[in-house]
């Protein structure tokens, strides 16, 4: 009976145990459960919960844009010329008796463009097709056709060539004033000759200034760059940057780089300053400049300092033309600019991307501050010549002739280093002075002719009303020299 109730009471001590053992497990779990949710951060919490709504905000859907912009880029391949010169490597030798003919090494040259009509339109930049003799333009399906150049611009280093087809896929353009810091943007080409490549990023900055447009025309060259961190390189100018919804904003251009490869910063050519550019050659064959005729100063914070100007905005005029734009409105020296029809201007770049849009003729508003007071000024803008004429630079209409290029023999035979042959004079200048099927330009204003770009470039350097000197010979070797006003 002992023993019995001995076992009873050693059962009933184990049950108590491990039912107290049970409940206190349950409270433990309870107690780690509410102090996991008191040290959990609330966004870390929610954030596991909701994982696929910060990501689909963060990374948008890039495939519309690059499935629509592929078929609407181009790859650009150019074929030129270039003559190398040689001494025969005795100095006294060379002063008596000049240099050897010269050695004609052909080049070929590739980038991309962008279809921006169904007709076949097709922006890229100038250094992709300087100098070309030929243009040769291949679509995304593969077909190939030789293009024309319509006109170049060097100032902004945009070019239009124009292929014989209709019905091409084409871009729309978009708002690149509207582009947002961060927002973000496609670039898509063929760097390296890879065609139909497409690469991401943001738009890190606007309205960038490099100074990398350095030829002849770098007194007007423009430079609002938008800085993107997608890859571009060799191979991407004249490549269409667009936004997510597959709208051009831009011309990819440049690549800041050490090594000549893509190593974080790439720019482009803003579609509202490309737009005009097109237009313009498009309708005038060159582009219409409007100058507001001033000199500027930009605002720092030793310049503000030193002038006693509040706020660091907006940008100074260090001095009026005498017969420009301004000085007819009554802007003065010392006056501060702070916006062109109420978009801000704080840098010499964004003034220059303001005035791009614009012609001679067309009015603009100032905001301008003067004594610490706004005033609002009308501005009518004019050209380069400081009046608010149309100038019609395109040669071929002003010139009247269609050209080609000259063999070796004919150049051996005739003594001479260069050249470009008229092969046939229509209505127009050079009918106007005399020259004849077959003449071969030399040199225009002292400058040698190698290309009808050559041509074109020099034309388009002279200004309006300027004098143009053509050096020449006819193939029976009879020398001739025409002169005449542009």
């Amino acid at each position: 009976m002992k023993i019995k109730n001995l076992f009873v009471s050693l059962f009933i001590a184990i049950l108590g145990g491990v039912v107290a053992v049970f409940f206190y497990a349950k409270l433990a779990d309870r107690s780690s459960d509410k102090m996991s949710d008191a040290s959990m951060p609330q966004s870390i919490y929610y954030a596991a919960l909701n994982a696929h709504e910060p990501s689909d905000v963060a990374f948008p859907d890039f495939t519309y844009a690059a499935e629509k912009t592929v078929h609407c880029v181009v790859h650009v391949k150019v074929k030129s010329v270039q003559n190398m010169y040689s001494g025969s490597g005795n100095p006294l030798y060379d002063f008596f008796y000049g240099y050897r003919e010269p050695r004609q090494i052909p080049r070929e040259g590739f980038g991309s463009g962008v279809i921006i009509s169904d007709d076949g339109y097709i922006i890229t930049n100038n250094h992709v097709i300087d100098s070309a003799e030929e243009i040769e333009v291949t679509l995304n399906d593969k077909r190939v056709f030789t293009a024309t150049l319509v006109g170049a611009d060097p100032t902004t280093d945009i070019a239009l060539l124009k292929v014989e087809e209709s019905g091409l896929p084409f871009l729309t353009y978009g708002d690149s004033e509207a582009l947002r810091v961060g927002e973000w943007v496609l670039a898509v080409g063929n760097p390296y000759n890879l065609t139909s490549t497409v690469t991401a990023g943001i738009v890190s900055a606007k309205a960038r200034k490099l100074g990398i447009i350095t030829n002849d025309n770098r007194r007007l060259a423009i430079e609002a760059f938008i800085q993107t961190d997608a890859a571009v390189n060799p191979g991407n100018s004249g490549g269409a940057l667009v936004n997510i919804r597959g709208e051009l904003v831009g011309i990819n251009a440049a690549i800041a780089s050490q090594t000549g490869a893509y190593s974080g910063n790439s720019f482009a050519i803003p579609v509202t300053i490309a737009r005009k550019v097109i237009a313009d050659l498009k309708e005038y064959g060159s582009v219409q400049r409007a100058m507001l005729g001033v000199t500027i100063d930009e605002i720092t914070s030793e310049f503000a300092k030193k002038h006693d100007i509040d706020k660091i905005e907006g940008i100074s005029v260090a001095s009026v033309l005498e017969e420009g734009a301004a000085a007819a409105a009554g802007i003065k020296e010392g006056d501060i600019i702070k916006s062109i029809n109420n978009v801000p201007i704080n840098s010499f770049s964004e003034l220059q991307e303001q005035l791009s849009k614009y012609r001679p003729n067309d009015q603009i508003e100032l905001s301008v501050e003067r004594n610490k007071k706004l005033q609002t000024f009308k501005v009518t803008l004019r050209n380069i010549d400081g009046n608010t004429k149309i100038i019609k630079n395109n040669f071929g209409d002003i010139l009247g002739a269609k050209f080609e290029g000259v063999n070796d023999k004919d150049k051996k035979n005739l003594k001479i280093k260069s050249g470009v042959r008229v092969k046939e004079v229509g209505e127009g200048k050079l009918k106007d002075v005399g020259i004849k099927d077959g003449f071969i330009v030399v040199k225009i204003n002292d400058v040698s002719v190698n290309s009808v770009n050559d041509i074109r470039e020099i034309f388009n350097r002279i200004p309006s009303e300027g004098r143009v000197m053509i050096d020449g010979v006819y193939p029976n070797g009879r020398v001739a020299y025409y002169g005449f006003a542009k």
